[in-house]
């Protein structure tokens, strides 16, 4: 099947051959159809398999008639993060090129008032986020009764990120004759229950087994210590198969020192976290883009729907403490039919995040002994790290189930800051009692976190420095 046998346009047939596509993927083949049908879709699809064409391309058709009017958006783009957000205009710049269409782009961390000022003029597609749409809904300056089209992108991200309440605000503020497109990862109680109010008999399209991994992705879980990881991940990222790595950690100061050691040591590393301001972390990824960086430390703020063409490898620097995490994290590799390697670090406090993670995706990672992957000379200069004084050689030990790998615990073990985890429930507690607890209080930590970062847009004249081309507010664009 090519992109001819899906009814698109030949103008939109154009623009997808000349950005080097000829062959749509599964959910592009089995979405496209229904949504030039004005059919609602429900489109449940793992990171990586192009689902943002599956709703770009049929939306530039659909919006080639007609014309908008001021602050009454044609259609609505609800995306969970800013980076989300600007990824999908830059797919609606590429795709309609042939197309006269106009194109608003509201985050936090831009300018609000050149956002008005766009609003104003009219636009045919409006991607937002949902703090900063709320807010200038607030204020009166957007109308939603315009609104034909709207689609609620990342769904099971947006709950994780507590923004389902804005979600259901935003849908009763929008025409109740419209099309709605709803895309997620997986399927949770809460979003089928947002499914069911707000679609009106929805196809459903599902192209991979809810949290099930991409099967071009070579997993590997690495038992170690963790006063051991950074020289671990010191070793891996020698390998020459290593071209370029995302690595993902828990904790925003764990990013900033890591990415601080790697420089130190020559790689040439960059960082992306949620204490940076949004100029900064789209310059970060332009140079990971570019290959002036190819290592990205990364928090969980990159971990979802970022299309990096060409991600060699993934490393988990921490294991991730929900396992819907793991799913994304490695999804930043192995992206369109190509093939990439994901590895594990699992210190010995993270049993209990491994067995969730493996409980989730329904497989067993492989364990990752020391003498299985040879590491690559070090380069010249790279400064190896001088062993401690007294300090043991680390055991070669042979592949075991992360139960026997990282259950050993300390018998003693270290004082824990109150704001780094949670502590731990009464050793009498019931053990899923205690992990459910504690996943609990993470998640409410976790969300509350979110949405401070999603709301705080920062002062509107906070950053002078130029703005990328695809994050400009408004784009007109011409064929």
């Amino acid at each position: 099947m090519s992109f001819a046998d899906l009814g698109l346009s030949p103008e939109l047939l154009k623009a997808v051959n000349d950005a080097g596509y000829d062959t749509p993927t599964p959910i592009q083949a089995q979405a496209i159809p229904p949504v030039l049908m004005m059919r609602d879709i429900i489109g449940i699809a793992q990171t990586g398999t192009g689902k943002t064409a599956s709703f770009v391309l049929p939306m530039i058709d659909i919006l080639a008639q007609g014309r908008s009017r001021a602050r009454m958006p044609r259609s609505l783009i609800l995306e969970p993060t800013r980076e989300l957000a600007a990824q999908v205009a830059e797919n609606f710049e590429k795709y309609g090129a042939n197309h006269k269409l106009s194109m608003a782009l509201l985050i936090g961390g831009v300018s609000m008032g050149d956002q008005i000022k766009a609003l104003e003029k009219g636009v045919d597609v409006l991607i937002a986020t949902p703090g900063r749409l709320m807010d200038l809904f607030g204020r009166g300056n957007i109308l939603l009764t315009g609104c034909s089209l709207l689609v609620i992108d990342e769904a099971d991200r947006m709950l994780d990120m507590g923004f389902i309440p804005d979600i259901e605000e935003i849908c009763t503020k929008l025409p109740k004759q419209r099309q709605t497109l709803l895309f997620s990862a997986t399927m949770p109680a809460p979003i089928k229950k947002l499914a069911d109010r707000f679609l009106d008999n929805p196809k459903r399209i599902e192209v991979a087994r809810p949290a099930s991994t991409n099967i071009n992705i070579t997993q590997w879980l690495v038992p170690v210590k963790s006063a051991d990881k950074r020289e671990r991940l010191r070793r891996l990222l020698a390998q020459p198969e290593v071209t370029n790595a995302i690595v993902f950690c828990n904790r925003k100061t764990t990013v900033r020192e890591l990415n601080k050691v790697l420089k130190q040591g020559g790689f040439k590393s960059g960082e992306i976290h949620g204490d940076m301001e949004q100029p900064q972390r789209l310059a970060e990824l332009e140079l990971f883009k570019r290959g002036d960086v190819t290592i990205l430390v990364a928090s969980d703020v990159a971990a979802r729907g970022l299309d990096i063409k060409g991600v060699s490898t993934v490393f988990n620097y921490d294991a991730p403490w929900h396992p819907d995490d793991y799913v994304h994290r490695i999804g930043r590799t192995g992206r369109a039919g190509a093939t990439g390697t994901a590895y594990t670090f699992a210190a010995p406090d993270d049993a209990e995040n491994i067995e969730n993670i493996e409980k989730l995706t329904g497989q067993k990672i492989p364990r990752l002994a020391e003498d299985t992957k040879p590491a690559a000379e070090p380069q010249a200069d790279v400064p190896a790290e001088r062993p401690r004084r007294g300090r043991r050689p680390e055991r070669v030990e042979s592949p075991a189930p992360v139960q026997d790998a990282v259950a050993e615990r300390p018998a003693a073990p270290p004082q824990r800051d109150a704001r780094q985890e949670p502590a731990r429930a009464p050793e009498h507690a019931p053990r899923r009692e205690r992990q459910d607890d504690r996943y609990a209080e993470r998640n409410d930590q976790r969300r509350d976190r979110y949405r401070r970062d999603e709301r705080d847009d920062g002062p509107d004249d906070g950053w002078n420095g130029p703005i990328p081309e695809f994050l400009k507010v408004a784009l007109v664009i011409q064929p």
